[in-house]
């Protein structure tokens, strides 16, 4: 079985032929996407975890990085990240995939398992840790396929459900970009410090933040707090929270049906112009011109 058939699979039995988006599964931690519409080069952020395409592909543009990925392969996301994207598919063949997020304490006890203390962890490659496409192994292939299984069930889920979720981190964990997770584990490090910083401004982006004030959090003087969050998300801090901004008023506006003010307002901006000429100048596009009709 290919794993565009455990996930077409999936669809049937749960009734999901008409989703277009993400929905949460019966296993937290855990969500199952399709679109049957693609879309050209567009900004939107990518949630840290592990992300796995079952059908459909996708091109990614982080900076002057590219990065394509389509079925049987996976992303390591270690932080959140702006970027843009388009992706291609068809009412035929839509896109499938899995969405995972990555439990903390799960991860440092494989970390622990893996690199006792008199055992040191292997250093990560660079301060970016990347964003690649990696192919399925066959275990990290038949591991995903028993966990689309386990969904359709709730108690097989409930039960069977956060063993096999072990057994997918630790494939990645030992897989090529395994460094990515590892670099998260690892409390002091640079990557691991912006990624704590990051998680900061998803909470509070509507909150005055500054650039001393996150420096300080990080333990980290301010121009190497400026640099090792450049190198890692490939933007400066402010530019990282305005993206991060347009990107939430973006979602407030389409997919919660909020007013213009009232989601600016919401994501922390104080003056309507300044808003419009960032979101016009961010999205290509004046905020009107995402909003639903209803």
């Amino acid at each position: 079985m290919t794993l565009a058939r455990a996930m077409q699979g999936y669809v049937e039995q749960m009734g999901l032929q008409q989703l277009e988006g993400s929905i949460a599964t019966s296993l937290p931690g855990v969500r199952f996407f399709r679109a049957s519409r693609g879309n050209p080069r567009q900004p939107l952020t990518y949630q840290s975890g592990l992300l796995i395409m079952g059908q459909g592909h996708k091109i990614i543009h982080l900076g002057e990085q590219q990065v394509a990925y389509g079925p049987d392969s996976y992303l390591v996301v270690g932080v959140p990240l702006p970027l843009e994207c388009e992706a291609h598919c068809s009412p035929e063949e839509p896109i499938l995939g899995l969405a995972v997020d990555i439990d903390a304490q799960s991860l440092h006890r494989l970390v622990e398992q893996l690199f006792p203390p008199e055992s040191p962890m292997e250093p990560c490659r660079s301060i970016e840790c990347g964003l690649s496409s990696v192919s399925l192994s066959p275990p990290l292939l038949g591991a995903c396929e028993r966990l689309l299984g386990a969904l359709t069930c709730e108690s097989e889920a409930s039960i069977l459900g956060p063993g096999i979720l072990q057994e997918i981190l630790y494939r990645v964990l030992t897989g090529p970009y395994g460094y990515v997770l590892l670099e998260l584990a690892r409390h002091d490090s640079h990557y691991a410090r912006i990624a704590r910083v990051l998680g900061r401004i998803h909470r509070d982006y509507a909150a005055p933040l500054t650039v001393e004030g996150l420096a300080t959090e990080a333990h980290m003087s301010v121009s190497s707090f400026h640099r090792a969050f450049r190198q890692v998300t490939r933007v400066s801090p402010l530019q990282y929270m305005k993206q991060i901004r347009l990107n939430r008023t973006r979602e407030l506006i389409q997919r919660e049906g909020r007013g213009i003010a009232e989601a600016a307002t919401l994501v922390g901006y104080n003056s309507p112009s300044q808003f419009s000429r960032e979101y016009k100048r961010h999205f290509q596009n004046n905020p009107r011109g995402h909003q639903t009709n209803s």
